[in-house]
Parts: structure tokens; sequence; C-alpha cells
């Protein structure tokens, strides 16, 4: 087997003589991939460990085998979500990304030169070719890793795709490369995360140094595409993206960006309903009154992506929209949000009884047991750990859309504090704010991290991810991705934005229902322009324009949802404080962009925003 698969793979330096020395196992299908995750099937519990000078033996990860999957439940409670900090730069290009030499005062090449050391030292290795972005457009990329790494393998596999041994062509030639060598993280790093990009002159290697699929698996194959589209010109948008078919068979899609958090996987989920099938719009913090909602009759959801949405040159037409394609094969789905049965019964129906065995993530599982994805790993006695996942191929999804699409509206999401005229914060967001498309430019440079991330470890208030809100995954120099997005802006005319709250308005928690309900009126609308008597200039300028009311489904959404000064809990004096965070934030973000680089245009705009001008101003600056 390792003589026929080199014979095919066309391998240059280190990369080569790494696969020359050990023997490979690779996978020949999605049932051999699970039977490597638990190292034969005859086993159905795994602990990974490693061997670690002062440690001994180190379990990092149990893998119990559930009648519906593999539970992966790591030791560490830090392990269990992705940490912010955990990429490096290795090689001397362009960045404005920390380098190792700067982190670790050194050079990378020792620790590279042990990595592969380590690697040959175990005999065998997992191989997994596969293409990163579009499985036919895409880039040549394969991953190496210890034998006993099965289930980050197959959750690699299925969120990227995989090339089968019997199917892998002669003349794979990898671009880039990922080696896995988790005990590196107690040896070298002091048990933090840590993924190194070293991008050379015909390869992009990642070294993945932690077994938590969401820096490396995930995020560093997001970084490598955002690393070859910005020596190419285009990019990867960190968006969902849904077609939605109304009751009057129109089709409508909408692309929605933002942070870790920002509700991108919600935007492609149905609308939570109470038992009697109406919706709690609005929760008051204060009083507990309720705000409902009837909505008997919704769009048809055709998932187009989840999370990296290819903005492909090639993908490009002449209509004046974005097109845009799914850059992954599978979808990284957090369930924090799902507490007890009933809540999400499709996705519930899915993972209980999947087409084929799924991999779960920080969720109790039994060794034979059906795994229940409400049912999370506990991080402490009462703590729920915040970020349960499951990895779901995305055709075991019904109705997902399979080819490019054209986006009508991209709206930015962002999670908000509760915002009080007492306790006033940045929670003043209404429920969809519509942005000229310059403010569209400067909500992606900054993407506020948002309030109560689940997804990441981080501290509490305000935070950015900047650029595109894919900056912590990318490898380069920020004003150059902010360059190619307002390109990407300006060659998309007729492409609109929107900006929609999750989890708090003013005095009032919505969870993510300010984007399932929104949806619904603008797919029914057809349309996010409106008259100029039907919307009126935000009271903070850099929320754009908002709507005088909105009507859904013949019911009138309460005003204070659309105009956050109108609560009585907030008032005037109350929304000014938590827009003034906002735009502080705003201003103090924007400086790092200003350099002889950036764009005329884009300088431009952020004078606007520095000068505290009006919503006029930033429709005039960029008028499409």
């Amino acid at each position: 087997m390792s003589h026929d698969i080199l014979s095919k793979l066309k391998l240059h330096g280190d990369l080569a003589d790494l696969l020359a020395n050990v023997e490979m196992i690779v996978p020949e299908s999605r049932e051999h991939l699970l039977e490597i995750t638990f190292m034969g099937n005859e086993n159905d519990h795994v602990e990974v460990a490693y061997e670690v000078a002062g440690k001994g033996f180190f379990v990092e990860v149990n893998v119990a085998r559930c009648k519906n999957g593999a539970a992966v439940n790591y030791t560490e409670e830090y392990m269990r979500r992705r940490d912010p900090e955990a990429m490096v730069i290795a090689d001397d290009g362009p960045t404005d990304k920390t380098r190792y030499l700067d982190r670790y005062g050194k050079e990378f090449t020792d620790t590279r030169a042990e990595t592969f050391a380590w690697l040959k030292d175990q005999k065998k290795l997992i191989v997994l070719p596969f293409m990163s972005g579009d499985k036919e457009k895409g880039y040549p990329t394969v991953l190496v890793a210890p034998a006993n790494a099965g289930f980050f393998v197959t959750g690699l596999a299925d969120l990227q795709g995989f090339i089968p041994a019997g199917e892998l062509a002669a003349g794979f030639e990898p671009v880039a490369a990922i080696y896995l060598a988790p005990p590196f993280r107690h040896t070298h790093f002091n048990g933090k995360q840590v993924v190194v990009h070293n991008r050379l002159e015909n390869m992009h290697e990642l070294f993945s140094y932690n077994l938590y699929p969401g820096p490396s698996a995930k995020k560093g194959v997001y970084g490598i595409l955002l690393s070859i589209g910005e020596k190419e010109g285009w990019t990867t948008l960190h968006s969902s993206a849904v077609r939605l078919i109304t009751p009057y068979d129109n089709h409508y899609v909408i692309m929605h960006e933002g942070a870790s958090g920002g509700g991108k996987s919600e935007m492609t989920q149905p609308i939570h309903r109470e038992p009697d099938g109406r919706v709690v719009m609005a929760t008051n913090t204060i009083t507990d009154e309720k705000i409902m909602i009837e909505l008997p009759d919704t769009c048809i959801l055709q998932p187009v992506t989840d999370d990296m949405a290819l903005a492909h040159p090639k993908l490009q037409n002449t209509s004046g929209k974005l097109v845009i394609e799914d850059a992954e094969a599978g979808w990284f789905l957090r369930v924090d949000h799902l507490k007890t049965y009933g809540t999400e019964p499709f996705l519930e129906k899915l993972t209980i009884n999947p087409p084929e065995p799924l991999i779960f993530l920080n969720i109790d599982g039994k060794v034979d047991s059906t795994l229940l994805i409400w049912e999370h790993t506990m991080d402490a006695p009462g703590k729920p750990c915040p970020n349960p996942r499951v990895i779901m191929p995305r055709h075991f999804i019904e109705d997902t859309v399979n080819e490019p699409v054209e986006v009508d509206v991209r709206s930015f999401g962002v999670r908000t504090p509760p915002s009080t005229a007492k306790k006033p914060n940045y929670g003043v967001i209404g429920m969809i704010h519509i942005l000229p498309p310059a403010l569209g430019w400067l909500w992606r440079l900054v993407a506020p991290r948002g309030h109560s991330n689940p997804s990441i470890v981080t501290t509490e208030g305000l935070s950015s991810e900047g650029v595109g809100s894919y900056w912590p995954f990318a490898t380069g120099k920020m004003v150059t991705q902010a360059n190619l997005l307002l390109e990407l802006i300006q060659n998309t005319p007729r492409t609109r934005y929107v900006l929609m709250p999750n989890q708090y308005i003013g005095a009032y928690h919505v969870g993510f229902k300010p984007e399932w309900i929104v949806r619904e009126y603008i797919a029914r609308r057809g349309s996010v322009q409106f008259r100029p008597d039907q919307v009126s200039a935000s009271r903070c300028p850099i929320l754009g324009l908002s709507p005088n009311s909105l009507r859904v489904s013949g019911q009138e959404i309460p005003k204070g949802l659309l105009h956050v000064e109108d609560q009585v809990e907030v008032g005037p004096e109350g929304y000014d404080a938590g827009a003034k965070i906002l735009v502080d934030f705003f201003q103090q973000e924007l400086k790092q962009f200003y350099t002889p680089e950036l764009m005329p245009l884009g300088k431009k705009i952020i004078d606007i925003c520095m000068s505290n001008g009006t919503v006029e101003d930033y429709q005039a600056v960029l008028d499409l």
C-alpha cells in the first residue's frame, strides 16, 4: 500500500523524506476512517495518549464508540474550545501576526526538525490526501498524523473531504501539508494550543500541536485558503449562506457573516418554536414579559455554506451580485443552544439516527449508548461545556445547494449584551439595520466578537476578530485583506448589506430570533431597498438606517426592537451611552488599517468614522 501510494504522490523535501521512511495508512473509505478512529473494529473505547517527559503516559482524549458515532472528550477543560492566540508564523514573509521568533525567542527550525523526527519515530502514520476548498478547483493538501489520532483524521475528512486511496490519481502534488504532533503542546508550548504556519515558496506547512480540530483541521485549512487567496487576489468569506424558497416560490439568498458565535450556523437552521407553534421573539430581562409572534408558513431553507464561502474569481459573473460556493465538505455545528429534547427536531433526528456514524465533541457519550446532543460534557459539576460540537458531512443534510449561488444580501451578526439606562452597554443594535456599502465594509473590518462567546477561550467585553471576521485565521497583512474586501464590495454592486444582533436588544433577550424573523421578512419582501419614508437614519450613524416599522406575517414588530432608544428601560440617554462604547471601539480598531497601503477609498470611509460622520456621508462616499 505505502509503495503504491508513494508512486502516485509527487512529493518534495522533508515531506517526501518523511513518508519514504514510515508505514502509511491511507484511508480507503469513510468506513475505513471509522475503523481507524477506534484503532480496529474490536475497540469500543480508545485513549488517545502520548509519552510526555515529566508527565508520563498522558491521556489527551477519550473516544467512546456510541451507536450513532464517536464521543470525543478531552481530559482538559482548556482543550474544549479554540484558543484565539493559537496561531504563530514561522516564516519571514509579510504578516501582521505574531512570529514564532517573537513569541518563543528562537527560530522555528529546531522545533520543525524535532517534529519530523517525532513523526518518523511513530513508524506508522495516517496520511489523508484532500483538496482545500473546492474539490475540483481546490488546492491539493495532505494531512500527516500519528496512527492513534484517527478521530482527528476522520473529523478533518468530514470537514474538508478526502480522496480515498483507490481514487488517488497519479501526480497528486500537495501545495499544503498539515503535520499533527500533539505531545509538543506539553514539551514545547507549556500546554497551550499552538498552530504554526510556515509559508514556503511552493508549500504551505501547518504544524498542529494540539488535538482540538478548531485551530487546525477547521481554521488551519481556512488559513491555508486565505494565504493562497492573498497571493492570487481573492478571499474566502467567514460566512454561512442559505437559499430561501418563500411561500410564493421565490428564491432569495442570504449570506450571514460575523465573528465566532455571530449566528452563522443558526442562519441555516429552522426557527425555534414553543409547543403551541408560536415563537418567543423577545423576553424582557426586567419584567419577564414575553413578546410572541406567529409564523405559520415559513420559508424552505436550503443551506449553501455553514462557515466558509469561496469567493473565487472563477465563480464571479456579470450579474453584479457576489457569487459563492461552499469551501467545505462538512460543518462544525455547535449545539450549546440545545438543552433538552424537542428544541430542534430536524438536527436531533439526524444525529440520533444518522446515515453513518458521526464525530461528536464535548458531548457525554458512553460505549454502546445513543449519544444525545443536548447532554453536554461537564466542565465542572453543574457547569456544562459551552462548546459542544458535531461534525456533520454536508451531504447528510437534505436540500443542501451544491452549486454556486448569487447572493442577494450579505448580513452581519454580532453578539450583544443586555443594555439599559441603569447599566448601559453596546446592546443597542435594533433587529435589523440597512447598511450602506461603506458601512458594510467597516463592520467587516472591525468584526466585534461580542458578548459571551461560547466558541473560544476569551475574556468578557468587546474584542475584535478583525478583517472579515476571519482575521484570527489569516497569515498575512490586515491591510491587504481590507483592500480585498473593499474591492469585492465595489465589484458586486447589486448585493446589499444589513446588520443583525443576537442575544439581546436593549433590555430584551432575543437569542437568534432577529435573524430568523428578519430572514423571513426580507425573503418575502424580495429586497432590502426601502423608500425614503420607510427608513430613518439610526441615532448611532455606524448602524446605518433603521426601518420605521416592520410587519411580518401580518404582525407588527414592536418599535422598541427596531429603535432601541424607544424602549422605556433604555431611553435616549442609555442608548447614547451604549452607542458611545460601540463607536469608541470602532474608532480604536480602525486606526490600525490607516496605512499607506490602504486604498484611497478606504481611507475616506475611515475618515468619516473618525470624524463622527453621518449616515448620508457613508451613503455618498460609496454609492453603488
